[in-house]
């Protein structure tokens, strides 16, 4: 069989994967390559939990390939050069592979593919990532949305002919005379993605990288949460939320696969407004690639430009201290600790950290953005960019720049029993639930029970919440 090089990037599944399907049908021998180049992608390279999570994840799709009767060759890169030394070595017509959308990726993969052509070899990519790709919705004047709902009720109409793939039952074999060291583990050891010493052991407590842990995140999401998503979804006290981000980020599951899942095994009437409740915030995620691809600058710069000249602080010890959870606020303090112990936070926690590093301690966003990068298993650049410029109100369908999270009230109103801020900050865990979500009022107690616990947090909610509103106001042009 002519040979054709699959190149696995963030699709590291065998399961409805548009790349290696293609292959097959076109009537190619599949030969699955990773690449390791993250220079290549400027200056969003992966951060050590992505790094982290990557390891054990292409030890996953080598274990699946191996299991098909084929294997991973992983070399490292520039990209480019790998994939012409492969193709060329072993007598590969085509170079096929799944779209990325950041920036940089775009513009190499578009070199990559002009330059393949021009050797006289075949180079096509596919939608592995997204339910609809991000030029295929456009407003009636043809241009990009900026507003979640309109974009969302014309994107949904793309969504009623979803149809997904199942994994081959086989592969041919790996060609001969290829390297044993440039194959599996041996290979992917070499890369020393993960962190010595292992500090990400909290990570796998929660998560299982690889596609048949997606598969297991799905299936327990589909038969207890996401028959009741919308009501426990902002809880982070209760497992709520299906937990498929990262899997989704690194494609070990398509965002296809659990539309089409979700709706076959949730059958009951009574959850159907529940699963459409999560699909809608898969477009979101969806309306984050609309927006990184229409507006790529976004990643680094305000999308709305009134907020060039915002009057943000300088505050290095604030930084540290949101960083390290070290802050005096519960909740903020819970979010990033189990951040840093997990490498995942819950959807409303992050809304409530970076509400208050925008907005009370009113540091810049990208401070706040560049620490998710790098902590974060699920760390993707469309929806970091999104995530942040939303929460401080400068990009798309932002949060009005008046909405100020009260992390006091938020804490009281989503973690109403304090079982989340015991978890995560042990030394309030003998104070009453009366106190435990701002101790500072209950100085008593805090003292007594949580002698360990800051007197105050570093900076006061009220009257930051009034200097943020102040200097919001000084911003001229319309909101």
């Amino acid at each position: 069989m002519a040979k054709a090089l699959i190149w696995f990037r963030k699709d590291l599944r065998l399961s409805d994967n548009p790349a290696l399907a293609a292959a097959l049908r076109d009537g190619y021998a599949p030969v699955p390559v990773y690449v390791h180049a993250p220079d290549e992608e400027g200056d969003w390279a992966p951060g050590a939990a992505s790094l982290a999570w990557l390891d054990r994840s292409l030890r996953r799709l080598h274990a699946g390939l191996d299991t098909l009767g084929s294997g991973l060759v992983v070399v490292s890169g520039p990209s480019k050069q790998a994939l012409e030394r492969l193709a060329l070595a072993h007598g590969a017509e085509a170079v096929y592979w799944n779209r990325r959308y950041e920036p940089a990726v775009v513009a190499r993969d578009t070199a990559i593919k002009s330059d393949l052509r021009g050797l006289g070899i075949a180079a096509r990519s596919f939608n592995g990532s997204l339910l609809v790709e991000p030029w295929q919705v456009e407003t009636g004047d043809g241009g990009p949305y900026r507003v979640f709902t309109p974009y969302w009720k014309k994107a949904a109409g793309h969504l009623g002919h979803i149809r997904v793939s199942d994994a081959p039952g086989s592969l041919p074999s790996l060609p001969e005379g290829l390297d044993a060291d440039c194959v599996g583990e041996p290979a992917i050891d070499a890369l020393e993605l993960g962190p010595s010493p292992r500090w990400d052991t909290g990570f796998w407590e929660r998560f299982t990288p690889g596609e048949g842990g997606a598969q297991d995140a799905l299936g327990a999401f589909a038969d207890d949460a996401a028959r009741s998503y919308l009501d426990l979804r902002d809880r982070p006290d209760r497992t709520g939320t299906s937990r498929l981000s990262p899997h989704l980020h690194f494609g070990e599951i398509s965002p296809r696969q659990v539309a089409v899942q979700l709706r076959e095994r949730v059958g009951s009437p009574a959850a159907e407004r529940h699963v459409q409740g999560y699909v809608r915030e898969l477009g979101w995620r969806e309306f984050s690639h609309h927006l990184l691809h229409h507006f790529p600058d976004t990643v680094t710069r305000n999308l709305n430009p009134r907020f060039e000249d915002f009057p943000w602080r300088d505050d290095a010890d604030g930084l540290a201290a949101w960083q390290r959870g070290r802050t005096g606020v519960p909740i903020v303090d819970a979010g990033m600790r189990e951040l840093w112990h997990t490498g995942w936070m819950h959807n409303r926690v992050r809304m409530i950290v970076a509400s208050f590093l925008t907005k009370n301690l009113r540091l810049h966003w990208h401070h706040g953005a560049r620490w998710f990068w790098d902590t974060l298993v699920d760390a993707d650049l469309a929806n970091n960019t999104q995530g942040w410029q939303w929460t401080a109100g400068t990009g798309a369908d932002a949060a009005p720049y008046f909405r100020v999270f009260n992390p006091v009230t938020q804490a009281t109103k989503f973690d109403p029993d304090g079982d989340y801020i015991r978890r995560w900050c042990p030394e309030l865990a003998k104070l009453p639930t009366k106190a435990v979500h701002a101790p500072w009022e209950h100085d008593g107690e805090r003292r007594r029970l949580a002698p360990d616990w800051p007197q105050a947090p570093i900076i006061d909610l009220a009257d930051s919440r009034r200097a943020a509103l102040a200097a919001y106001d000084t911003v001229k042009g319309p909101r």
